[in-house]
């Protein structure tokens, strides 16, 4: 088998009303999605998304007319690229998936298989008042959820503390919540200075009081020192948008996280992503990947997390009426949806699992 053609097809959403994330100082009123088609001379097509590949056509020609199977080949030419240029994991995962429908298994199987279904989390990302995040925690409790998680504004943090004291007292203690500093790394263009070490001290003890149950990039990642000593008072997640296995390696090393949580399709991509995820199991850690594009995005990083038996749970990007399945997966067939249980199944299909409703793709195609 040989791989024909790569194709970008790229998207753009409009959002109205706009969202407004709590990382990016301005509010979003679109969504820009890429999806990844690679085509092979037997008619196998495999598909993915993430990262948007800007600037990845100069490449195409490192992969076309070679064995879409060699995956670890695959991954070492998307690593040399990377150096260079961008971060092109969404072509991996579209690999994947034409492995998937050729062996006839779903992805996860073929990276262990060791669960079929995890509980999801309600990944919050707007900055509300304490009223309105009280609302949002029992709307997401409604919704099936049993663990939500919280951005803590780095310019507004005393009263994203009050949202999670009025979160906890709305919902009780059997809903999980997790806390989000989002520091780790930036948005283009944002330079304001990140919180000092005292202020991020006193932001873990109260969370820590509220039974928070994990702090997520807390300090910049440089900062793996401090990183260690905030886990003697609340558990610290993080990784999510690490360029190399290099930097997660490190931070385990360092003993610097509870948690790792490299994006498979942002950050180092599923083969390697499946290695951190065993070492971290392997040095009782957890291993929760971030899952923060698309719905093709987050089936990918919920076949690696399962496939290897990470968890305890996977995140699900969701917060209404700025963020919802129909916004977040606008490109696909059907939205990824939690069941009634508040979990995710991975889909029973080969490969990814997932259908592509290719009307969307042309309605909402950037012009070339």
């Amino acid at each position: 088998m040989k791989i024909t053609a790569v194709r970008l097809d790229r998207m753009r959403l409009p959002l109205d009303p706009p969202f407004r994330p709590a990382w990016d100082p301005a509010p979003r009123r679109h969504f820009d999605a890429t999806l990844v088609t690679v085509r092979t001379d037997e008619g196998v097509t495999g598909y993915g998304s993430g990262d948007t590949m800007d600037g990845f056509e100069p490449f195409e020609s490192l992969f076309t007319g070679r064995d879409p199977l060699r995956v670890a080949r695959h991954v070492a030419t998307i690593e040399s690229v990377g150096f260079h240029a961008g971060r092109y994991w969404p072509l991996e995962a579209a690999l994947w998936d034409i492995i998937g429908q050729v062996t006839g298994q779903p992805v996860s199987v073929l990276f262990g298989g060791a669960r079929r279904r995890l509980p999801a989390y309600a990944s919050f990302a707007e900055a509300r008042s304490p009223q309105a995040q009280a609302e949002a925690a029992v709307a997401a409790k409604a919704a099936g959820f049993r663990a939500l998680k919280i951005r803590i504004g780095r310019t507004g943090w005393v009263s994203s503390l009050d949202g999670v004291r009025a979160a906890r007292a709305a919902v009780g203690d059997e809903i999980a919540i997790m806390a989000d500093l989002n520091q780790w790394w930036r948005m283009p263009g944002d330079l304001s200075p990140a919180l000092d070490a005292a202020d991020v001290r006193r932001i873990a003890a109260e969370l820590a009081d509220l039974g928070v149950f994990w702090l997520e990039e807390p300090l910049p990642g440089g900062d793996l020192d401090g990183m260690r000593a905030l886990r003697g008072q609340v558990r610290v997640a993080g990784g999510e948008m690490a360029r190399t296995p290099a930097e997660l390696l490190a931070a385990l090393e360092a003993g610097a996280l509870d948690v790792l949580q490299p994006d498979v399709v942002l950050s180092v991509g599923m083969l390697r992503a499946r290695t951190i995820g065993e070492l971290a199991l392997l040095r009782h850690r957890w291993f929760t990947p971030h899952t923060w594009t698309n719905g093709l995005g987050l089936l990918a990083n919920l076949h690696v997390v399962a496939g290897v038996g990470g968890g305890p749970y996977v995140e699900f990007p969701w917060d209404p009426p700025g963020w919802t399945e129909e916004r977040r997966d606008f490109f696909l067939a059907e939205p990824v949806r939690i069941d009634p249980d508040g979990a995710l199944t991975v889909p029973a299909a080969p490969g990814l699992g997932a259908q592509i409703d290719h009307q969307a793709v042309a309605r909402y195609a950037l012009p070339a």
